[in-house]
């Protein structure tokens, strides 16, 4: 990577998921967690660029024009000759998909090439696929002494076949990241016979040496989220509402967490030295960790919580992966 400085870089898969309802009919849709989470930062007004694997093929078009119509811009080399890899889910009568895939998950040459980053956020798939999730580990360690990191494991049972491989290689990532999402579920096929409170209290506990996340956030689908800190414990109601499925809704859950995180300066983001709202990693690192050394929630941190949870919301009413636009969530909050 260069010297220069890009904003946001998201490391992972971007694939087409294809949606088969309680009627039968399937309906194409752009998704991979990662692409997700970067589609939702764009559409929430922050710069990003997103490290992948995308075919050259009609879907592989397809997803490129979907992220590049919200602002996503593709590194370079993410572009391959393989085919598109695809999800196929299905939709039980709570809208709750269920997945099957058929993927190939590895960086093309040059797809982590460009700027340094100021923030990586990376999950899913791309850590724990082989032989991609060894690259992407490598990416991220070596972007994290001048970049802050965020993490989402978004384990996927269908491709779980050593439960204790993937917690070793889940927990790699953990240690690298200052900010964790993970759902109950993930936790509970993480670490079988634990309780997911005390995964993630123990994830928080190591920074207070220096190491490991300084926020982790369990979502529980609609009955909203626990937030654990070195400093203290709260919980996030959910918002109510009409579900169309929940495609997508934890990403773009993740999207909003750290939208809220960067442009109160817990997060880094790309700009001059100094400059208010554009702190690099270590000054942002070190707001992070001050901001949750207490026991009551920061105020900063409520308000990232609350644009997630609200972010979450509003995917779940629309079909697919499509997470807001600040004006939308705007129009929704008046609108209720």
């Amino acid at each position: 990577m260069s010297s220069a400085t890009t904003p946001t870089l998201v490391i992972g898969e971007a694939i087409t998921d294809v949606l088969t309802g309680e009627d039968g009919v399937q309906r194409a849709r752009p998704g991979g967690s990662p692409a997700n989470v970067a589609l939702g930062l764009a559409r929430l007004g922050h710069p990003v660029r997103l490290a992948t694997r995308i075919g050259r093929d009609g879907p592989g078009r397809e997803l490129h024009a979907h992220l590049r119509s919200s602002g996503v811009v593709l590194t370079p080399g993410s572009h391959t000759d393989g085919p598109t890899s695809t999800a196929t889910a299905r939709l039980d009568a709570a809208g709750t998909a269920h997945y099957g895939f058929d993927i190939t998950w590895d960086l093309p040459p040059g797809a982590l090439d460009g700027p340094a980053p100021a923030h990586v956020h990376t999950g899913s798939l791309a850590t724990v696929l082989a032989p991609g999730a060894e690259r992407v580990f490598a990416a991220v360690e070596a972007a994290r002494a001048g970049a802050t990191v965020s993490y989402d494991p978004n384990i996927r049972p269908a491709l779980l076949a050593d439960p204790e491989r993937e917690r070793q290689r889940a927990e790699r990532f953990v240690a690298l990241s200052d900010v964790v999402k993970a759902s109950e579920e993930d936790l509970g096929l993480l670490r079988p016979g634990r309780s997911p409170d005390e995964t993630a209290r123990r994830w928080v506990e190591g920074s207070r040496e220096g190491r490991g996340p300084a926020l982790v956030v369990v979502t529980m689908g609609g009955a909203g989220a626990r937030v654990f800190w070195p400093g203290g414990r709260c919980e996030v109601p959910a918002t109510a509402v009409g579900v169309a499925d929940t495609v997508g809704a934890g990403d773009a859950f993740m999207a909003g967490l750290l939208s809220g995180l960067l442009r109160t300066g817990l997060l880094a983001s790309a700009g001059p030295p100094g400059a208010p709202g554009a702190p690099g990693a270590a000054r942002a690192r070190t707001a992070l960790r001050e901001a949750t050394a207490r026991a009551l929630l920061d105020p900063r941190v409520g308000s990232a919580l609350s644009l997630a949870a609200r972010a979450a919301a509003l995917t779940c009413t629309r079909e697919g992966a499509d997470p807001p636009t600040h004006t939308e969530l705007a129009r929704w909050a008046a609108g209720r």
